[in-house]
């Protein structure tokens, strides 16, 4: 079983995913974790991103993730471009993952635009992790030394809450620790219900 796990940035879709990760029977493919990944070892990405946004994608460190982010996160087209380059091979890499883990009860498939990017569709169910504006503005803000312009350019090209909320089976709000960890749990009981 195949359960997408979602939120707008600064939602922490990832503190949950690992919350889901405790449970020996469950395992968790973080998209955006390996798409960064593919980004720097796929000769296949690098070569469809150097043709699309010039050599200065990549730097002598890899992928020059700063350069990139400036150019995408205001242009919704040149977003649009990158996603329909990386997105094909994550794919590729998410079905072998499913395949190597298929003895798990269930895998969670942790994914920032699972909705975005039609990726829902491939999905047995759906949770959507959320939390106050303000919150995920500065959870951001704090994670990645950024600006509060930057962290609302970037949510501008996201799916809203109220969105997401409306396609998903549950929704956690990450707010307080314990909660969160109580509907994990009670989530977790109900997907591996027999």
């Amino acid at each position: 079983m195949l359960i997408g796990i979602t939120g707008g940035i600064g939602s922490g879709k990832t503190t949950v995913a690992k919350l889901f990760a405790a449970y020996k029977n469950v395992t968790v493919y973080y998209a955006d974790l390996e798409a960064k990944k593919l980004m720097n070892t796929s000769e296949v990405i690098r070569k469809k991103l150097i043709r699309e946004f010039g050599e200065k994608a990549y730097d002598t460190n890899g992928l020059n993730r700063a350069f990139l982010a400036n150019i995408v996160f205001k242009d919704k087209e040149k977003l649009t471009n990158l996603n329909e380059i990386v997105h094909p091979e994550v794919y590729k890499h998410l079905t072998n993952f499913i395949e190597e883990h298929k003895d798990k009860e269930y895998i969670l498939y942790e994914n920032a635009i699972l909705f975005e990017n039609g990726s829902d569709k491939i999905c047995d169910k759906i949770i959507t992790v959320t939390a106050p504006h303000e919150v995920k503005i500065q959870r951001v803000i704090e994670r990645d030394k950024t600006t509060r312009e930057e962290v609302l350019h970037r949510m501008k090209n996201q799916w809203s809450d109220i969105k997401k909320k409306l396609q998903s089976h549950y929704v956690i709000v990450n707010e307080n620790l314990n909660t969160v960890k109580e509907n994990v749990k009670n989530i977790h009981n109900k997907l591996t219900e027999k």
